[in-house]
């Protein structure tokens, strides 16, 4: 299969891109690639598009979404997670419908947030809730046959370090083990899954 992963250059994005890679044909996208987009503007995603024509799955491991307490949060604040995690994500899907061929797939990530909340992690949790409701509704007007779920990790053992704390008791995952949550999806026959790890 010829797939898209975007985020690829980010520690889950590389994971996948190593599970994948020795069976699939790996078109590596990321702000900071050869292959360049930039979730945050639609017609980045567009272009991304024009430029690798018809793949069989598009796979993201980005996005992100402010760490702001309820009371300091801004509309504004809210509306970067929108845009980057949550909106680009769905135009990811929206743009990327013909170029997905017949019984193809989408991949996107949420995360532990969208069911677990923790101190700071009202606009994470909004944002990853939201793609989940959007995956889970999408399987069923998806066209051709094609496929879309999402992968949920808990925090990454490889973040430990910078977000820890956040996390307090959570069971910490490895981008290993969520990179086959990934190739499940894409090889796997199911959609409207949330794949939830950890």
């Amino acid at each position: 299969m010829k797939i898209l992963v975007v985020g690829a250059s980010g520690t889950v994005g590389a994971a996948v891109v190593k599970a994948l890679q020795s069976r699939h044909e790996i078109l590596a996208a990321s702000r900071s690639s050869q292959l360049s987009v930039d979730l945050r503007d639609e017609a980045s995603i567009r272009d991304l598009y024009e430029r690798i024509g018809i793949v069989d799955a598009v796979v993201c491991a980005a996005g992100g979404a402010p760490f702001i307490s309820l009371p300091n949060a801004s509309a504004a604040d809210f509306e970067a997670g929108f845009a980057d995690k949550l909106g680009g994500q769905i135009n990811l899907v929206l743009h990327g419908i013909e170029h997905v061929s017949d019984r193809g797939s989408f991949t996107l990530i949420s995360g532990v947030l969208a069911r677990e909340p923790v101190a700071t992690g009202v606009i994470s949790s909004t944002v990853n809730g939201a793609v989940e409701a959007f995956v889970s509704a999408a399987a069923t007007e998806l066209p051709r046959g094609i496929r879309i779920n999402a992968v949920s990790p808990s925090v990454l053992t490889e973040s430990l370090g910078d977000y820890g704390d956040y996390f307090p008791g959570f069971e910490s995952v490895s981008a290993a083990n969520v990179s086959q949550a990934f190739v499940k999806s894409v090889q796997g026959v199911h959609t409207g899954r949330i794949h939830r790890i950890g």
